[in-house]
């Protein structure tokens, strides 16, 4: 300003840098909110300066609340003290810089954020400012994750192929839930079939249609238990052939025990399940051939030991009947020749109680023995007969049981003969369970067993009598079976019966003393003196 007539002035300097700098923090303020991003501003120490309206808007807080180090409040615990790090390290070095973090949203949950930050220079280069943002990263990483799980799993599959294909045996892979994943190229190439075409359930259409139902209801039960497991049944080969395999099966878990997959082989045991078909037959067929020819010679013995008394009692009832017809009878050569008949008559049944005597008497090889060993060999020969009759055959055969004193032999041939009677009776049941109890106690005399079934049973007026020799009910039977069997027991000192079983079937026990007690061995006839004639 210039005053009239002076040579003077005023002059006014406004220093306008504040104000400048006002409206310059804000006018990057409201570009910073028109960023459709979440950004902020520091100071070139690092003090957060301003974050903007969608950065706030995300975590439900005011500006006045995360300035500062205050945001650090809203970095998960586990991430915060890394990406605190991460920010003092380009703070000092001044480069640009990135850290993942999980950030807390209004809702009070976390999400992973991408944070980076830019430094701002001045013409001379140095650090004025810094610029960020923080980029929503959760669906990504998620993703990420997911597909390293993926590349992972596949990887784990492409192990397990490789280990399934190295395996000498068929081999396959299932989920938890059972549904097949992968066969090995074994178990493929015996089938005949592609991968494609077994995979979830349609496996199923390898097995022979009569063991299925079988296979399915063993499948299921293991799927519910959890436990290992197997079952045999025969499987089609590529051929059109069934061939016989033994399927295992055993679940695989995780850290916390829960089943995550099942592995399984099937095994060819054809040639092994045929030889033991016809070991088992073999086995039968000696049992019965050993039956027979015990018969065989009680027969031989019979007609060659009976032939005399008969001839003779034949030729003195031929004399008596010619001294009838003496005229006149002579009465007293009558009555001599039929005395001498009936000398014969008692002879011949003095030979048969001899030979029975002879199968009753004869002594035993004394030995002590486990009884409850001795009747699981039987079991186990007896197995031919017990599938073919549809018996399930169980045990109660306590530990500890005294052992005994006899013949082993002997004995098992008695079991055997009670087991096989036992299957052929079932047999004939049409309806209802055949069920085969064997089981052994401890008794006063020794050791009892016995032996149940749920056959037809057996007439109550008749359970003593069915030991008696040549009696039976069978058609085909000899009536001898049982008689040996008690003349065994007899024999061993112990004691033979039969009673009805409850709701039906029969029950045959017998007793053995123990292997401290003493049992007196029958003299054999041949043994015993004859009285004289």
């Amino acid at each position: 300003m210039e005053v009239k007539g002076s040579k003077e002035g005023v002059a006014f300097v406004l220093d306008l840098t504040e104000r400048e700098r006002a409206e310059q923090a804000v006018q990057l303020q409201a570009t910073l909110d028109l960023i459709p991003a979440m950004a902020w501003r520091a100071r070139a120490d690092g003090v957060i300066e301003y974050i903007n309206k969608r950065w706030l808007d995300y975590t439900g807080v005011s500006l006045d609340q995360v300035l500062g180090w205050q945001w650090l409040a809203l970095i998960h615990p586990d991430d915060a003290p890394r990406l605190r790090d991460a920010w003092l390290q380009s703070l000092a070095s001044e480069k640009p810089g990135e850290a993942e973090a999980r950030l807390r949203g209004s809702d009070g949950s976390y999400r992973w954020f991408l944070n980076r930050a830019e430094p701002s220079r001045d013409e001379a280069g140095a650090v004025v400012a810094w610029y960020g943002t923080n980029t929503d990263i959760q669906d990504l990483k998620r993703a990420e994750n997911a597909f390293r799980r993926s590349e992972a799993e596949l990887a784990n599959v492409r192990h397990v192929q490789q280990t399934l294909d190295s395996i000498p045996v068929a081999a396959w892979r299932t989920t938890a839930d059972g549904f097949a994943e992968y066969f090995n190229k074994r178990w493929l190439d015996y089938a005949g079939v592609s991968l494609d075409q077994v995979l979830g359930w349609q496996w199923a259409g390898a097995f022979h249609p009569e063991d299925l139902p079988r296979v399915n209801d063993i499948w299921r039960q293991l799927l519910a238990s959890e436990k290992p497991g197997e079952v045999a049944a025969r499987m089609r080969r590529h051929d059109g052939s069934y061939r016989w395999f033994l399927a295992r099966a055993e679940p695989s878990r995780d850290d916390t025990g829960r089943v995550v997959a099942w592995y399984g082989t099937n095994t060819d045991i054809d040639d092994r399940t045929q030889a033991l078909a016809r070991l088992q037959e073999m086995e039968s067929d000696f049992t019965h051939i050993n039956r027979v020819s015990v018969m065989g010679e009680l027969a031989a013995s019979l007609s060659h030991e009976i032939a005399q008394p008969i001839a003779s009692a034949r030729n003195n009832a031929r004399a008596a009947l010619n001294f009838l017809k003496m005229q006149p009878a002579d009465l007293g050569e009558v009555g001599e020749a039929l005395a001498c008949v009936v000398a014969d008559a008692d002879r011949s049944a003095e030979i048969i109680d001899r030979i029975r005597e002879q199968i009753k008497k004869s002594p035993p090889r004394k030995e002590r023995f486990d009884l409850n060993a001795a009747i699981n060999e039987v079991i186990v020969l007896a197995q031919s007969v017990t599938a073919r009759n549809g018996v399930s055959v169980q045990t109660r055969l306590p530990d500890g049981l005294d052992l005994v004193l006899g013949d082993r032999v002997q004995v098992q041939q008695v079991l055997l003969n009670l087991i096989l009677n036992a299957a052929e009776a079932m047999g004939l049941v049409e309806e209802g369970a055949r069920d085969l109890l064997i089981s052994t106690e401890q008794d006063q005399a020794g050791v009892r067993v016995a032996v149940r079934d749920t056959g037809p049973g057996i007439d109550s007026e008749h359970l003593d009598r069915v030991f008696d020799a040549f009696y039976t009910t069978k058609s085909s039977g000899t009536g001898m079976g049982l008689s040996i069997c008690r003349s065994i027991i007899d024999a061993h000192g112990g004691k033979l019966w039969a009673e009805a079983n409850e709701p039906r079937g029969a029950v045959f026990q017998f007793t053995l003393p123990g292997a401290d007690g003493e049992f007196t061995i029958p003299l054999h006839a041949s043994q015993r003196p004859r009285e004289p004639r």
